[in-house]
């Protein structure tokens, strides 16, 4: 069977945007879907990006809102995408959910202008580049991060700027690694940095937004 590819998927985090500047971010590059990845559908800092207060402008300026947390969220219910009481990334894209939530993601995608959608500002701080944009990059689909101030970033600069940001080089006494091998060593590293875990959130009166 064919693989069914889309043109493209955005990616986005609401950060501490107003809805209108959200919005006219979608709307500046043509989104028609979004699909939020977030595995709880609030904001504790930023209520107005609470699934309740979002799905209604979202609708008013003609886009669909789409909660895909359950399957692409950072946060799984079941301990088998825990290690070490951290959710782990690799466990998490092997899962059967997370696989038919990336079908999902890439059918919306193939007829609509879609973007995924979660808290962080910057993409290398989400697992919606982490997780969920690398793993539709090893499918063949291509992915742009929608920047606060509109611009776009192909997720292989992204991939770039995160193998430069955590200094990622190799071994004195192996091999030169290639570039690409560089780019996998940083997702493993940056994976572990913010991934979640639950008896750490237990100490924490507050949490920030939740992935």
């Amino acid at each position: 069977m064919e693989a069914i590819i889309p043109q493209g998927i955005l990616t986005i985090g609401h950060s501490n945007h107003s809805i209108e500047s959200l919005i006219a971010l979608l709307k500046m590059h043509a989104v028609q879907v979004v699909a939020d990845v977030r595995s709880s559908p609030h904001s504790r800092y930023h209520p107005q990006f609470n699934r309740r207060r979002i799905e209604g402008p979202l609708s008013n300026a003609g886009m669909t809102y789409q909660f895909l947390g359950d399957e692409l969220g950072a946060r799984p219910s079941g301990r088998d995408c825990y290690h070490n009481g951290r959710t782990d990334f690799h466990a998490i894209a092997l899962s059967s959910r997370f696989q038919e939530g990336l079908r999902r993601l890439i059918l919306i995608g193939r007829s609509h202008r879609t973007a995924i959608m979660c808290a962080e500002r910057d993409p290398l701080e989400c697992h919606r580049m982490i997780l969920v944009s690398r793993a539709l990059s090893r499918k063949g689909v291509s992915v742009e991060h929608i920047l606060p101030d509109g611009r776009l970033e192909r997720n292989e600069d992204a991939e770039r700027r995160l193998v430069s940001r955590l200094d990622i080089q190799g071994g004195l006494f192996e091999p030169a690694p290639t570039p690409e091998e560089l780019i996998e060593r940083a997702y493993e590293v940056q994976g572990q940095k913010i991934a979640y875990s639950p008896e750490a959130a237990e100490d924490v009166p507050v949490l920030g937004d939740l992935r």
